[in-house]
């Protein structure tokens, strides 16, 4: 198996772009990463990248090796997985990245069911509110919240998760509860937005009669952590766009209320992504069914008897 390791370490250093970064992937170290791809330079005889203290860049058999090597590692992959019983021995590892909200709620509380249920397969957990690349960071899965149109991967919906506008009664007490999203605007409210490295503009599209409008909000918080945002709410410091389920406890609670409900919030999606040569590894089947049966029942018991809205 080292050819194939060493075929495996150059694909990641391809798609990664770093000996450090594809030695990390694989839990090596980078001399055992670099090792790997002069070994496979040797066998070759020919250079695959071109190297100097501060950059890595592939050469043009390492272009042309990369695409064979590719399906190479997708063919062993498959046979691997056909030869494995799916009841009795599903083995490997899978690599899984969710938002911080959904992993921290109803994902990482089942990995260790899972594990239980299957001992031979880990599961390596990543959990971001940035979007992910599945084919340039290694992951089999990721799930994903928010509305996906075109996209090249398989997408499974997990559920339709409304959304909602809230703040804390002592914001509402100290700026006025807006009626709408006019109101948000013209009055200038402090809006708490999620906002990413790249993202060039505030905007929330919010129901109207009319239909979808969008709105320019602002406010001086902002981050890339949702449950940050949460937190400001609830310390009064202005106004969150949530799904109802991650704030469904403090809305029965009421230490947040909902604002603006004459121009409520769009629904979004819950999805599991996958590529699809990935879906054909019993291992994946297996984890995305056990996961999303459970994340249904979580969400659905999440926000049993909540109403929100005028």
């Amino acid at each position: 198996m080292s050819y194939v390791n060493n075929i495996r370490m150059f694909v990641r250093v391809y798609e990664l772009g770093s000996m450090s970064a594809a030695a990390r992937d694989q839990r090596t170290s980078a001399a055992v990463a670099s090792a790997r791809i002069s070994e496979l330079e040797k066998h070759l005889g020919v250079r695959l990248f071109n190297r100097t203290t501060r950059s890595l860049q592939p050469t043009e058999n390492g272009r042309i090796f990369y695409e064979g090597a590719r399906k190479v590692l997708e063919a062993i992959d498959e046979a691997e997985a056909a030869v494995i019983d799916v009841t009795q021995n599903p083995r490997g590892s899978i690599f899984v990245a969710a938002p911080l909200g959904i992993g921290r709620r109803f994902i990482a509380p089942h990995v260790p069911v899972f594990k239980d249920a299957y001992p031979l397969i880990d599961v390596r957990l990543r959990l971001s509110d940035r979007n992910v690349d599945l084919t340039a960071e290694g992951l089999d899965v990721a799930f994903h919240l928010g509305m996906l149109e075109d996209s090249t991967l398989k997408i499974r919906l997990i559920a339709d998760c409304p959304r909602v506008l809230c703040a804390a009664p002592a914001y509402v007490e100290r700026r006025g509860m807006p009626a709408d999203g006019a109101a948000l605007v013209a009055d200038r409210h402090d809006c708490l937005n999620l906002r990413f490295p790249g993202a060039k503009e505030f905007q929330w599209t919010l129901q109207t009669p009319d239909g979808p409008r969008r709105y320019e909000i602002g406010g001086p918080f902002e981050s890339d952590d949702g449950d940050v945002l949460t937190g400001w709410a609830l310390d009064g410091r202005g106004i969150v766009l949530k799904p109802i389920f991650e704030i469904a406890d403090h809305l029965r609670a009421g230490r947040l209320i909902p604002v603006a409900t004459g121009t409520p919030p769009l629904p979004t999606q819950l999805s599991v992504l996958t590529q699809h040569r990935r879906l054909r590894d019993p291992k994946i089947r297996l984890f995305n069914d056990f996961m999303v049966a459970r994340i249904k029942a979580d969400l659905a018991a999440q926000v049993e008897g909540l109403k929100v809205g005028p």
